[in-house]
């Protein structure tokens, strides 16, 4: 008995044994997919809803840079998902910034550790993803489809020709790989696809930092055959490359929506009130528009070598910008922000005052740096570097922080130094800190009032205050955009202070 016992014993042991080894080599075979994030403990989430955000100012959108996210195009900051954010943030008297962050996986973790405050990809809502984070009101709904390449001659074929060539049926992806973005509602899509037709569709997802529409461009170029996207990106990204079917759906349409922390209940209430009123307006759809159905408009944008998604460039004066910064120790970002805010880098750009050119010089100041061709980027850009050096040398002994000086040296640019000086003494004489620009800046902004303006320590008089703080407003914004998109190292001193994150 005993022996008959340990037989049997020995029998089920190695017959487990087999059963798991059987289970460990086929399980997930259609799919390689890390461990899924939502399985594991929720990460902790950091208290700081509407209230707080709007005690401190500004909200945080992360984002990921893309042609319906967040791109430059000719110095302009532009994007779909950009431009809904930025008139929510202006609709709660807030300044927007951003927080470009690629992996998807890493911009839930900013968000709830507080790193920012809207997570803002082109993001289908899931129960999975409702597990972490809360989900606003839909403001877009779309259905995803399957990107693949068409016949190499397809321009030569005859349409029916070319259909017999695609895929049309999910049913033909079984065994097929395709490649989709790491940790996203794609995968999950084709794992249920998979499921419902009955076989396996090999799923590969890509690296972390890999966003959907470098995977597009690899199956455009023909590294990989086919991806999933929601119709929106693959419309987008198929004026790109007019050799990519997008015709496939996988998907009934699915709800497109932003993400905040689960505690957020301010900040989910506000953005859910702002986003169905603003779906009832006019200036939704001409945004939308903008991004989703003008193709001509996309396609004029992809080809510019002033795209920041391609061609790299922020305007056609950029070597000359950057030997001029460095000349003024700058960043030359930072000096294009100026120019693009001062001409949006027309060299023609004439205001109604007769300032011209792409710094908006007056004929009078460039006369004394002896340029008379104001129109002509060359001389310029020399006028207007020699009178930012001659300003720079004047608030060199009265502002002592060089981040600080930069502004007070960007507002003398705009109304002139004796303003910003009048300025400064009324900061000093009513208790603030001369030498901060938050503090000058309230005191410039009362010079048009006539209890300031004629003041003792007032030497010149009536100022419109509010053009010069919301010029250094704009730039320093512009600035932080040019940073974010066109990351590449300056051609300056490494010492020179505004490389700093702080200015």
């Amino acid at each position: 008995m005993k022996r008959n016992q340990i037989h049997k014993i020995g029998f089920l042991v190695t017959g487990l044994v087999f059963w798991l080894l059987m289970t460990a080599c086929t399980t997930s075979s259609s799919s390689k997919k890390e461990k899924d994030p939502n399985s594991e403990p929720p990460e902790k989430v950091v208290d700081l809803d509407l209230d707080k955000i709007k005690e401190r100012g500004y909200i945080t959108a992360i984002m990921d840079n893309s042609s319906t996210g967040l791109f430059i195009y000719r110095g302009n900051t532009m994007g779909y998902e950009y431009e809904l954010l930025k008139a929510f943030a202006k609709s709660q008297g807030l300044e927007l910034r951003i927080n470009v962050t690629p992996s998807l996986e890493e911009g839930f973790r900013k968000l709830n550790a507080g790193e920012g405050d809207v997570l803002a990809y082109n993001l289908t809502v899931t129960k999975d993803r409702k597990k972490r984070i809360a989900f606003t009101h839909y403001h877009n709904l779309v259905k995803m489809v399957l990107i693949q390449r068409k016949p190499d001659n397809w321009r030569k074929m005859k349409l029916h020709e070319i259909e017999k060539q695609l895929i049309r049926n999910p049913v033909e992806l079984i065994g097929k790989e395709v490649v989709v973005r790491h940790h996203s509602s794609y995968f999950d899509r084709l794992q249920n696809l998979s499921n419902e037709i009955g076989d396996d569709i090999i799923i590969i997802e890509d690296s972390p930092e890999v966003e959907t529409e470098a995977i597009i461009r690899k199956v455009a170029e023909g590294e990989i055959d086919f991806t999933v996207a929601e119709e929106d990106i693959a419309l987008v990204n198929s004026t790109y490359y007019p050799n990519l079917d997008i015709r496939t759906a996988v998907s009934f349409p699915t709800q497109i929506a932003w993400g905040v922390r689960k505690n957020g209940d301010q900040l989910l209430s506000a953005l859910n009130a702002w986003i169905i009123e603003m779906r009832r307006t006019s200036e939704y759809y001409t945004i939308y528009n903008k991004y989703f159905k003008s193709r001509k408009a996309s396609l004029k944008r992809t080809q510019s070598e002033y795209y920041s998604l391609g061609g790299g460039k922020l305007s056609p004066y950029d070597s000359l910008i950057k030997r001029s910064a460095a000349e003024l120790e700058w960043d030359w970002r930072l000096l294009a922000a100026q120019i693009y805010k001062e001409s949006r880098f027309d060299p023609n750009a004439e205001s109604w005052a007769g300032a011209v050119g792409l710094l908006q010089l007056l004929p009078t100041t460039a006369e004394e740096y002896n340029v008379t061709m104001l129109e002509d980027p060359v001389q310029n850009l020399y006028a207007g570097t020699q009178h930012i050096k001659w300003l720079q040398s004047y608030f060199s002994d009265v502002i002592i922080d060089p981040l600080e000086r930069v502004k007070f040296i960007l507002a003398a640019y705009n109304v002139g130094h004796g303003h910003v000086m009048d300025a400064i003494r009324l900061t000093e004489k009513y208790d603030g800190n001369p030498q901060l620009w938050e503090d000058v800046k309230e005191y410039l902004l009362k010079k048009s009032n006539s209890n300031y303006f004629n003041d003792p320590v007032v030497q010149f008089g009536y100022c419109r205050g509010i053009e010069p703080v919301t010029y250094v407003t704009t730039i320093l914004s512009i600035f932080k955009n040019y940073k974010i998109l066109f990351p590449e190292g300056p051609e300056v001193k490494a010492e020179s202070p505004v490389l700093s994150e702080n200015i």
